[in-house]
């Protein structure tokens, strides 16, 4: 069998060395893959839809699974679909729901799904009026893709006034800033659960700790993720039940209603507060970097479940009682100006922890730095304390310039 995983960070490594001990997969391709992806197989370097759909024909491609959103909103799996190719994830419309929070936000009010209170607005006066009524703080939202950094907590109103014109007039993020969302501020912790979907069902993973500040304590901008742990220790069986019955199943009855049905992931970004388990997003993909402590703990056969889903069959997730981390190794001044082609140096010498890379090339027998987030180093251990020594001992190991990595991840 051969295999096209679409994406280049250390969510695709993940997945790459979860699917590479499968004896009955020859071939792994990955677009644009990573320094971790080409050891595994091979990276390709195309992006655009129809040339992975000409790939994946010419390649007689058995499975494409698709890591990043923006292929999955831009219509990949309907053009795949087009042509009987198999892919794992969401048509376009169904991409909307993390394509567009304006779009997921009316989803949730209209299925009675808990979420924070929130009004969307596509006009730049209209949403300066309204912050100006409001008590803060307040959260502000570009509703369309804007990698995980599109989000700002706003704690007066000069913040809020601000970041409207940064979104909306200087377009900070594109397109992405047309449409704004401003919710409530919730107060609590946050988790995320990812769930497989067979069409019919959903089958929810392990809850998910994600650090998304970039600074220790949870301070400095968001970004696409600073590290994580599983299962989430401040997550209870509480809060589980809360998930299910106030957001679990009327999503799924939401999805059905709307004649909604896909094979693939949907991504929970939940709110823990004082008054329960609210929803303050959905993905439509796995997370990164919730992906690498999932996988790192999941005990089934992942083309096995991948499968499954496929064909429409109920599925039995199995995961290991132990504690995984991850922690993301990033390159200095992340998630905003960054430096890079620094080489990497000391990899072999890290011994507990898996090296997963992500903004990072090989160069001939070199691996140089080539994004903001850099590398995952993930370990398990009966407790988090066990598996937080292995990957910080692998950080004190691994050297680039201007190498930066919280110093709390899985501490607790």
């Amino acid at each position: 069998m051969k295999i096209l995983i679409v994406g280049n960070g250390a969510r695709e490594s993940a997945i790459a060395l979860k699917l590479s001990s499968d004896k009955r997969i020859s071939k792994l391709y990955f677009a644009k893959g990573n320094a971790t992806t080409e050891l595994l197989g091979q990276n390709i370097y195309e992006d655009s839809i129809e040339g992975l759909r000409d790939f994946a024909i010419k390649e007689r491609i058995d499975l494409t699974i698709v890591g990043p959103e923006a292929p999955l909103v831009a219509g990949i799996v309907d053009e795949f679909k087009k042509h009987n190719l198999k892919i794992f994830g969401p048509r376009k419309r169904t991409a909307e729901l993390e394509g567009s929070k304006a779009f997921s936000k009316k989803f949730m009010q209209t299925h009675n799904i808990k979420t924070a209170k929130a009004k969307v607005f596509e006009a730049y006066q209209d949403a300066i009026d309204y912050v100006r009524t409001q008590e803060f703080p307040l959260v502000i939202k570009a509703s369309g893709l804007a990698g995980g950094k599109g989000v700002v907590i706003a704690d007066d109103l000069a913040e809020a006034e601000t970041t409207i014109h940064r979104f909306m007039i200087d377009r900070i993020f594109g397109d992405a800033g047309i449409q704004l969302v401003i919710e409530e501020y919730l107060r609590g912790f946050e988790a995320s659960i990812i769930a497989f979907s067979n069409g019919e069902k959903l089958f929810p993973c392990i809850p998910v700790k994600d650090y998304k500040k970039a600074g220790n304590g949870d301070t400095g901008p968001n970004t696409g993720g600073m590290g994580s742990v599983a299962p989430s220790p401040e997550f209870t069986d509480v809060h589980q039940k809360d998930f299910e019955e106030n957001i679990l199943k009327p999503t799924l009855e939401g999805l059905h209603s709307q004649n909604i049905r896909f094979k693939g992931f949907i991504f929970f970004g939940l709110m823990v507060t004082k008054d329960g388990t609210y929803l303050l997003e959905y993905n439509m993909r796995l997370g990164d970097p919730e992906t690498q402590v999932i996988l790192a703990l999941m005990e089934n056969n992942l083309y096995d479940v991948i499968m499954d889903c496929l064909d429409g069959n109920d599925i039995e997730l199995k995961f290991s009682d132990k504690k995984a981390v991850c922690l993301v190794m990033c390159s200095g001044g992340y998630p905003r100006q960054i430096e890079t082609g620094f080489e990497i140096r000391n990899i072999e010498k890290v011994e507990d922890s898996q090296v997963l890379f992500a903004g990072a090339r090989m160069k001939g027998d070199k691996i140089y730095t080539d994004g903001g987030r850099v590398l995952s180093l993930v370990a398990t251990g009966d407790s988090f304390d066990e598996a937080r020594k292995k990957v910080y001992q692998g950080a004190d190991i691994i050297h680039y310039d201007y190498e930066y990595y919280r110093e709390d991840i899985g501490k607790f």
